[in-house]
Order: C-alpha cells, then structure tokens, then sequence
C-alpha cells in the first residue's frame, strides 16, 4: 500500500516474503509475547496492568485495520451488478472517457470513472473472455486474457508497486503488475498474460465507430465511490495520487505511450493539443499520433498505404487531418474518405495515454519526443 517511502523502493521481493510467510510471522510474534504478558499480569501493580492492557487493545485495533479493513480488495470491490447496456438504454455520459474493446464482431465500451474504483472488471466480448483493468494513480488502463497456461485464472487487487496496481492470482497467490500483465513475484514470477487490443476515447467518440456498442453501466451499489472519482477523466481530481499537472513532463503530466518490441516513446499531451497531429517514426517504422477535435480521443495509426509514407498535417479551417503530399482527407478512424487513397485504412497501433512518471518507469528505455521550431511551423 502507498506507505510514505514505499512505492519508490524495490521492496517487493521482501514483501512478498512476508506476506508468503505472515502466519509463520504471527505465530512467532504471539509465542514472543505470551511469556512477558504473563507476568505482568501476574504482577501486583495495577498500573502496569492497565497501560499494558490499553496498549493491547491499541494492538488488536492495528491489526485489524491492516489486515482486514485496508486490504486492497476489501477498499475497491468488484460490481456486483454487472450491466451492459445498448446505446438506446446507456446511462452513462457520452463525454465520459472510456476503455473500447472489438472481438469478433463485438463491441463494447468500459467507463475508466467505473473501472478506476473497481480496478477490474471481468467479461466476455466476442467469445473471448477479458479482464479489463484500470489504476487511476497511473493513469493506466489494460485490457488482458485471464488464462494462465491456458487456464481461467481469478485474481483480486493486492496493492500497488511503485504506483501500480498489482494483482493476486488465486491458484498460486502469485503477483501480478496491472501495467504490464508481468508476474514479478511468486511461482509464476516472469510469466505474462497476453494483453487485448483497447482504445482509449470518449463515448461518443466509440459510438461513432461502433454504433452497435454495449456499454458498462453504474453499479448503484457504488454510487459514492464512483462520486470520488467524478471529472477523473478531465483530470480534475485534487487528490496528490490521482491529480493532474498541466506543464508537460511532470511526474504527472499526460503522455501518450507507445511501444514496438524493445522500442518505446512518449509523446507530450501538450503537444498533441497544440497541433493535433504528430508525424514520426519508432523502431523504423513511420506512425503518426492524432488527436480528435474533442480534444480527448487519440490514435497512433502507421503512416503507411501501400507502398507509401504519408505525411499528414491538421487542417484547422475544416478541422480534419489531410494527408500533406496529396490532399487527401482521412477520418478519425484511419480511413482516406476522400481522394486517390479513398478507402484505404490505416493500421491501429496500440497506445496509452498515462502519467509521466508511470511510462518512464515501466518503460525504461523510453525516449522524449519534442517538437522542433521548424517542424511546428510546419504544421501548424
């Protein structure tokens, strides 16, 4: 748990170890203080008695509220009412961000204001079974398959490393990291759980692309949890965890990350709201990260149509992204709609938007993309 201190040390090889052994631990802890307890209340003092016998019940009110009421997953619990609705019967804002998964035909959209209480939550979509996850103090949402080794596994939130949520599997009681799907302590530790194309967009925004959409409605059971995390999706909450900064690079700046094998990158927020789009390339290969007019929905497409690189630039005037070499007009789907390229789509590359201090952790290889004075004039 986010203990001062904690989260910024590698600890969790020690913490595993003591939670692996805690009843070894309480066991040789109470044996320690049976004798001396003993004879203090053997003793004829009534004072000694009495501090000794608040300091106990301080003890037992400690222990209490570390091992059952601040575990993590009995502060953030699962829905207990799971309601997927259509877009005719959908309760939820449209202007809410949203997870947006597509399998096999199936489409379906998961609230990150729902999610981020509940840490995950579990589905089916297009036959596939999914786990969809969400840590507000990183501002990272992932979608996974629950099978390890081919097997449905159940997992419930443990805590957080380095201000991550992390995951406990039931067979093993091995961790896993939300970030990644990476299984960094127990029996299992090294093992990964395959991830799930998601995107990261506002409600209307997916409808657009997917009209056909269920959509993850409120549990009223946790209509004042999801109150704490009411304007998350803005970035408008105060509290130092789940906060904003608006200056680009803090440790709680936004970014938009993107990884192809050993390669990542990060891409400044600020500088996807000035100019829309950004023309670039990662491990050799030509992407572009957009922003739509809603100022919220992005995509990192690669830049590619046949043989072909494009460039593209943001036409302010009509508000739409063009491709620079011919004028071609392309939506916010990755499709030309008009021009020699009409109907042609792009390729989808899976990115994140999450804090700074989050992406460069978990990805310590990352570079800094920074706009040059000549590429800004050149597209803006």
């Amino acid at each position: 748990m986010p203990f001062p201190g904690s989260q910024q040390s590698n600890t969790i090889d020690l913490a595993y170890f003591l939670q692996s052994h805690l009843g070894l631990i309480r066991l040789a802890g109470f044996s320690i203080m049976t004798y001396p307890l003993y004879w203090v209340f053997k003793s004829d003092s009534r004072g000694i008695k009495w501090t000794v016998s608040a300091l106990l019940v301080f003890y037992v009110l400690i222990f209490y509220l570390f091992n059952y009421r601040f575990l993590a997953d009995k502060m953030f619990y699962q829905p207990k009412n799971k309601i997927l609705a259509t877009v005719a019967n959908n309760k939820v804002d449209s202007r809410q961000l949203v997870l947006g998964v597509f399998r096999n035909g199936d489409a379906r959209a998961y609230p990150i204001e729902i999610i981020g209480y509940h840490h995950q939550v579990r589905d089916v979509v297009g036959g596939e079974p999914i786990m969809v996850t969400y840590c507000t103090v990183c501002r990272t949402g992932r979608v996974f398959s629950p099978k390890v080794d081919g097997k449905m596994e159940t997992f419930r939130l443990v805590g957080m490393d380095h201000f991550n949520a992390m995951f406990e599997d039931s067979s093993t009681h091995s961790w896993w990291r939300q970030v990644s799907g990476e299984a960094i302590a127990g029996v299992l530790k090294g093992k990964a759980l395959n991830e799930i194309p998601s995107e990261q967009m506002t409600l209307s925004a997916w409808i657009n692309e997917h009209p056909g959409t269920l959509i993850l409605q409120p549990d009223t059971l946790f209509s004042k949890e999801y109150e704490g995390l009411k304007n998350y999706g803005e970035g408008s909450t105060k509290g130092s965890l789940t906060r904003s900064d608006s200056a680009s690079w803090k440790n709680k700046s936004w970014v938009v990350g993107v990884q192809m094998g050993l390669y990542a990158k990060a891409y400044d927020w600020n500088d996807l709201k000035k100019y829309h789009v950004i023309n670039d390339s990662l491990a050799g290969t030509p992407i572009v990260v957009v922003l739509e007019n809603d100022g919220v929905s992005f995509h990192v497409w690669k830049r590619i149509a046949g043989q072909d690189t494009l460039i593209f630039t943001y036409d302010f005037a009509l508000r739409d992204i063009i491709d620079k070499k011919t004028g071609d007009s392309w939506n916010w789907s990755g499709r030309c709609l008009e021009g020699n390229r009409k109907g042609a789509q792009l390729q989808e590359l899976q990115s994140y938007q999450e804090f700074w201090h989050s992406w460069r952790t978990f990805h310590p290889q990352t570079t800094q993309y920074k706009f040059v004075a000549k590429t800004s004039k050149a597209r803006a």
